[in-house]
């Protein structure tokens, strides 16, 4: 390694190299687990002390957090995304030092300390470098038995994005929080993608990931409207041969209205109350 690796680019000054897990708290394991089976994820992991479970398919890492957490403790919701960097103490201090605050610790012993930042609503955003030889599920997981380790993603999938919620008039204030944390840059409207193109679109440093924000609607005043994460977006190569290969397996597609699937993308049918799925048309490279 030289000293010029050890400096990051100006563009990318956290040397994100994509997404690590994405994570969800839920009160219905299970339940919860069912539907990521049915979307082509495998249980594989099983944390030492706590009540987490890793799935995983191709690339993507997906965790279920099935311990007591946020306002209420029977929801399911989008808890966390983990970026993969080049250095985790370097990004913590950038993201600090710019003003973000801290998730509280609470490793226990043989359990590592992943940094990490408040997000939106009760989110966190986690930073990570061990990814490569070694890897963080190495420490803190053990393997299912029997289970294949590396099950091979369906039709191509890869993490695409998130959409986040967020209060009227606050994409402003969500587009600097993300781009002096993280780098990420606004994209403009000729560049949105999906069935679902609304709100504001911002890219990754390293190209390969999107979050969206989307504000309350015109005229819905009395809707409740909570900030944070709602959506996971899945990428396809061919969103039909998806879709084909997801219906075989049980998962529902809404086809209503402009929610109409085709080449540009589909809505998954809410699941748990909360839950749902977007595929998205997407040729990046997975990982």
């Amino acid at each position: 390694m030289t000293a010029r690796d050890l400096v990051p680019e100006p563009l990318n000054p956290l040397g994100i190299d994509g997404v690590e897990f994405i994570e969800f708290v839920t009160g219905r394991p299970q339940a919860l687990g069912g539907v990521l089976q049915r979307l082509g994820f495998a249980p594989i992991a099983r944390h030492r002390s706590r009540e987490v479970v890793l799935y995983r398919q191709g690339a993507m890492n997906l965790i279920v957090n099935a311990e007591p957490g946020g306002a209420d403790p029977s929801a399911t919701f989008v808890s966390a995304v983990a970026f993969r960097v080049r250095d985790a103490a370097y990004a913590m201090r950038h993201s600090l030092d710019a003003g973000a605050w801290e998730v509280p610790r609470r490793a226990a012993a043989m359990e590592l300390n992943i940094p990490g930042i408040l997000g939106s609503g009760e989110s966190a955003i986690y930073f990570v470098d061990r990814y490569k030889d070694f890897s963080i599920y190495d420490v803190d997981f053990v393997p299912l038995p029997g289970t294949d380790s590396n099950p091979p993603a369906l039709a191509g999938l890869h993490y695409f994005g998130l959409v986040q919620a967020v209060g009227a008039f606050r994409s402003s204030e969500w587009v600097d929080f993300y781009r002096q944390m993280l780098g990420f840059r606004q994209l403009t409207e000729a560049d949105f993608v999906g069935i679902l193109p609304k709100g504001t679109l911002l890219q990754s440093p390293c190209g390969r990931f999107y979050l969206q924000l989307i504000e309350p609607p015109e005229g819905a005043e009395d809707i409740h409207w909570d900030d944070g994460l709602v959506r996971i977006g899945l990428g396809a190569p061919d969103v039909l041969e998806a879709m084909r290969v997801l219906r075989e397996r049980g998962v529902v597609f809404i086809d209503e209205g402009a929610l109409h699937p085709g080449e540009k993308g589909a809505l998954t049918q809410v699941y748990l109350g909360s839950v749902t799925f977007e595929l998205v048309a997407s040729r990046l490279a997975a990982g």
